[in-house]
């Protein structure tokens, strides 16, 4: 026993001593660095400081408030998102984070943002906060260097502005699918729409099924149609096929639905675990893995056979770059030619596949869910985006509609500006992982004045920080938040400002890559609008490792926003506090006294997101919403913020 306490004592002095020293060596390093600082007991990000926060933040609270009150906001987990630029009031547009064994620096300066995201070599993407993603296959988010210049290569080929044109189009058939199941076979229905977000990510997911991979699916209530390739039935059905225990899309909605759970936890114990959740993501992910591994064959045979599927087809164009690098070895044909074509191995494609449906159904998703639920909250914006649609389609079928003729109209109209507000306001991403290069600490400028950034340091670009930073946006006074800017608030109008705050956006900085890595080159925003300074608007991040799909992610909302507010409008719904007749029944008054509770109640509810893979709602935290014909508005037509 005695022996024990002594080798017990001896290790608890030795972690002490372990702690300590490794703290102070941080906070000299922090010093050293120029940036304010803030110490922490441990990694914000440590897995177990977040699993267990709601007993370290009980605990912590039994010591002077002194102690912790300047850091266990930071150590919040999801905290980002909730404080925006409240973080960065406090402690300075860039500060760095320290503890005994991480500095991380979280930044919402434009100029640094820049300087960080045009000089790769130097600050390379956080490659360990991706390493979880490597079980589905290397792909272009997980890899570096020259293995990452290869999978940029010949996945960007296929997000052109030709394949944008495409998906503009898809993006208008699949969004008159979702309204086909919202409004009915009558085409009357007023019933609450509880299931908006997952519809949305559906659409999504039949978006990039299409345009990435040739897939036809299919909405409720559609049917397989005659002509159909047999082996497209087996992903179009909305039955399970034989050797499966789900179809195709219910297996990607439940893969991408339980991600983080399925990265996070090892199979078996998914599968023993006595809960409905994750045996449901435990069969998702075993028919995930056959259904890739099907497709990629079928891929493989239309290489072979020469054919090729509708749509930009981004899987199939990395099978045949493959096949044809392959045939070409076997022939000798090519001779050395033929091993310099860039070809990804099977694995790696199907790691490809993985991100294209992931990015491609979250993110436009997300976006375009929050989109409703901001116009249905700011009845004055949906009007004004209603008479732009109007003056900008008037009474022509969706289906003549063409991208290259009708998108920079768009993008400068008030369904742009709807657009790029909710992506500043709530950023997919609400932080962007970075690193300083391990070889060596990086000098570093803001506002004139020097810095220097100790190798190995975390660094997290927080979005929903810079988009919220008062020095360069347009704002005024809050209406609906006391004594407070507006930027928090939904202002599209805000886009349509000029100032001096705002830039061409696509100056270059000294120093910064030359190399051109492939996918759209343009900036986020149209010309005619406001622009602000590069670096303090990065929806889809910014310099070589940016968005792949941002274009077509633009010309996928903008086709949504044209095809459902030409027709409809969408309300909050209103069945919390009233019935159908005492709706009826009310005032002018009375009504908008009641849309303000609803109005006040989605705010809060959005509030209320966080980031597991992009930002999203969870749990039981929804907006209901009311899709009614244009015309029929009980609230939207008059109502006023």
């Amino acid at each position: 026993m005695g022996t024990l306490s002594l080798l017990f004592g001896a290790s608890l002095v030795y972690w002490v001593y372990f702690y300590v020293s490794r703290l102070r060596h941080s906070i000299s390093e922090a010093k050293r660095s120029g940036f304010n600082y803030v110490v922490v007991p441990c990694n914000p990000l440590a897995q177990h400081w977040r699993l267990l926060f709601p007993l370290w933040s009980r605990l912590v609270r039994f010591f002077p408030e002194s102690w912790w009150e300047e850091w266990l906001e930071i150590m919040t987990p999801d905290n980002i998102y909730w404080s925006g630029w409240k973080l960065f009031e406090r402690h300075g547009e860039a500060f760095l984070v320290v503890s005994p064994r991480s500095r991380l620096l979280y930044v919402a300066n434009a100029e640094m943002i820049t300087h960080i995201v045009t000089k790769k070599e130097q600050f390379p993407k956080w490659a360990a906060r991706y390493s979880i993603l490597r079980q589905f296959g290397e792909n272009v988010i997980t890899t570096e260097g020259q293995a990452w210049r290869l999978h940029r290569k010949v996945t960007s080929a296929s997000f052109s502005e030709r394949n944008a044109a495409l998906v503009f189009r898809e993006a208008i058939v699949q969004t008159q699918g979702m309204l086909r199941g919202w409004i009915g076979p009558s085409e009357t229905s007023s019933e609450v729409l509880r299931t908006v977000e997952r519809d949305a990510l559906r659409m999504a997911l039949h978006i990039i099924g299409y345009v990435g991979f040739g897939l036809r699916l299919l909405w409720p209530g559609q049917t397989v149609p005659a002509n159909m390739d047999p082996k497209q039935v087996k992903y179009a059905s909305l039955q399970a096929p034989e050797g499966h225990n789900m179809s195709f899309v219910d297996t990607m909605l439940s893969v991408m639905h339980n991600m983080l759970l399925l990265l996070l936890t090892p199979k078996w114990i998914l599968k023993a675990w006595p809960s409905e959740r994750t045996k449901e993501a435990a069969v998702a992910y075993d028919d995930y893995t056959k259904y890739m591994e099907e497709l990629m064959d079928d891929k493989i045979d239309e290489a072979r056979r020469g054919t090729q599927p509708e749509g930009m087809d981004l899987m199939g164009s990395l099978v045949r770059c493959a096949y044809e690098a392959d045939a070409a070895k076997r022939s000798n044909d090519s001779g050395n030619k033929a091993t310099n074509l860039p070809v990804l191995s099977r694995q790696e494609i199907i790691g490809n596949a993985f991100i294209m449906f992931a990015a491609g159904h979250e993110t436009s998703g997300g976006s375009m869910h929050f989109l409703m639920v901001q116009l249905a909250t700011n009845p004055s914006v949906q009007r004004k985006l209603q008479r732009d649609i109007d003056e900008l389609f008037g009474d022509s079928d969706p289906s003549i509609w063409d991208f290259d003729s009708k998108i920079n109209g768009m993008t400068a109209s008030m369904i742009g500006a709807c657009m790029y507000e909710t992506l500043r306001i709530l950023p997919p991403a609400v932080e962007l992982p970075k690193e300083v290069s391990r070889l060596a600490d990086q000098p570093i400028t803001m506002d004139g004045r020097e810095y220097v950034l100790p190798k190995g340091t975390g660094i997290a670009i927080v979005s929903s920080g810079v988009h919220l930073n008062p020095r360069y946006w347009p704002h005024g006074e809050s209406k609906i938040r006391r004594d407070c800017n507006d930027l928090r608030d939904f202002q599209p109008e805000r886009w349509f400002q000029k100032s001096g705050l705002g830039a061409s956006g696509v100056e270059d900085m000294a120093g910064a890559d030359a190399e051109q890595y492939g996918g759209y080159a343009g900036p986020d925003t149209n010309a005619q609008l406001f622009r602000p300074v590069r670096g303090a608007y990065v929806p889809f991040s910014d310099g070589s490792r940016s968005c792949l799909g941002r274009r077509t992610a633009q010309a996928e909302i903008t086709a949504m926003l044209a095809v459902i507010f030409r027709e409809y409008s969408m309300e909050l719904a209103v069945d919390e506090w009233a019935s159908e007749d005492e709706v009826r029944a009310m005032s002018r008054d009375e009504l908008a006294s009641l849309y303000r509770r609803a109005q006040d109640k989605s705010r809060w509810t959005v509030m209320q997101a966080y980031s597991v893979i992009t930002l999203t709602l969870h749990g039981e935290h929804h907006v209901p919403l009311r899709l009614v014909r244009r015309g029929n508005e009980r609230f939207v037509d008059w109502v006023d913020e």
